[in-house]
């Protein structure tokens, strides 16, 4: 009989052919092929407390008496979802007594949680009796290290029985705030298979003899879009954006005089997505660190790209660099220089050679990120935590 574990998350598809991030649905597939594997994650309107998703038992916990205000974490994440609307704030002390009272009920059903964040649902795992593990994916690692958050943090850590991070940088950080857990290295990943040039269909964009750049991301402000937009002043192509957030309406504004060259064209699902990474050109990640700290923890979407083909251009920032290996497999860039941005992109529309050497390179070295690759890596952990 397969063990059964419980993975605990916060952003996850609300339903078939949602636009939300899915890769922990996609882990708890891979993870199936070793265990009897339940999600549980927070409410949202319009989606179901329970249900089958893509051959995974999931579990929506009600965090608010009226379902229609169980907003905080849908569209988006939590952290951008109180910046656009500051009032969603006051949601947080539901949301985690929520988790926690599920948790206290379901939780004596499974071998191992594993909790996904640190924040809530790590802290949150911390205070049942369940062993767990953890993967810390970026911000919930770099910031909120003081006071109270602070301690809880440290304590999450203490009990956990392993912890991951998705990159050496966050592991690092794990490390300074505690040393006595074991600490491994396993990034998230993508089913290599879903993506290829051969999704490529010509003209998608309607962008005629143009070349395209595709940004694919969050718009808020780790991602660092903005500088994308300013170096398009001095490139020939058309910028594509995908993706939704609290800084469009700012982000379309600095497009006002060159918005021919730009197109925003909001969130798209799995499907989509594998047709417009295929039929852009070049992929650009210009993400930075922030004023408080934040950094990209990985960037799951040059992996998509890189496995699709496309050479990326992207910042020396946060994960990133443990991706992409400049000059081999992409072209990095320092944060916030635009004058990088401009000179690798355009050094890639005219240089027919580098272009396939980083196209070929790419789609050779992200075959170790594939989801079976990820998922032995994490059944051995499991394994010997729960024997």
């Amino acid at each position: 009989m397969k063990k059964k574990i419980l993975i605990t998350a916060s952003t996850f598809p609300r339903w078939e052919n949602d636009t939300e991030p899915r890769f922990v649905l996609d882990y708890a597939k891979a993870m199936q092929q070793y265990y009897d594997v339940t999600v549980l994650v927070p409410s949202a309107p319009k989606a179901p407390a329970h249900e089958v998703l893509e051959g995974i038992k999931v579990i929506r916990y009600r965090y608010f008496p009226i379902k229609s205000w169980e907003t905080l974490c849908y569209p988006g994440a939590i952290v951008p979802r109180i910046k656009e609307k500051k009032i969603r704030a006051l949601l947080v002390p539901f949301l985690l007594l929520g988790l926690y009272v599920k948790l206290l009920f379901i939780s004596n059903q499974f071998d191992l949680i594993h909790a996904q964040w640190l924040i809530p649902q790590g802290i949150i795992s911390s205070f049942v009796k369940a062993p767990y593990i953890i993967t810390g994916h970026g911000s919930d690692i770099m910031l909120l290290n003081t006071g109270i958050i602070k301690k809880l943090k440290i304590n999450c850590l203490r009990r956990a029985a392993h912890i991951v991070t998705v990159s050496d940088s966050l592991a690092e950080k794990v490390k300074q705030l505690y040393t006595g857990t074991p600490v491994s290295v396993i990034s998230m990943g993508c089913w290599i298979s879903d993506f290829g040039p051969r999704y490529r269909v010509p003209n998608f964009f309607q962008q005629g003899d143009k070349k395209v750049i595709l940004f694919v991301g969050r718009l808020v402000e780790v991602k660092g879009l903005s500088f994308l937009i300013e170096a398009m002043n001095y490139i020939d192509a058309k910028l594509v954006v995908v993706g939704k957030g609290p800084l469009e309406s700012e982000l379309q504004e600095l497009t006002l005089n060159i918005s021919d060259k730009i197109d925003f064209i909001g969130s798209k699902t799995h499907e989509e997505l594998k047709m417009i990474y295929a039929s852009a050109d070049i992929f650009v990640a210009p993400s930075i660190t922030t004023t408080d700290g934040s950094k990209e923890g990985f960037g799951l979407v040059l992996i998509e790209a890189m496995a699709s083909g496309l050479p990326v251009v992207a910042s020396r920032s946060g994960g990133i660099v443990e991706i992409v290996k400049s000059g081999e497999n992409g072209l990095l860039v320092e944060e916030r220089n635009i004058e990088q941005l401009v000179g690798s992109i355009c050094k890639l529309l005219t240089d027919a050679e580098l272009y396939e050497k980083l196209s070929a390179n790419a789609m050779k070295d992200v075959k170790r990120y594939d989801y079976n690759v990820i998922a032995k890596r994490y059944m051995r952990i499991i394994e010997h935590v729960t024997s």
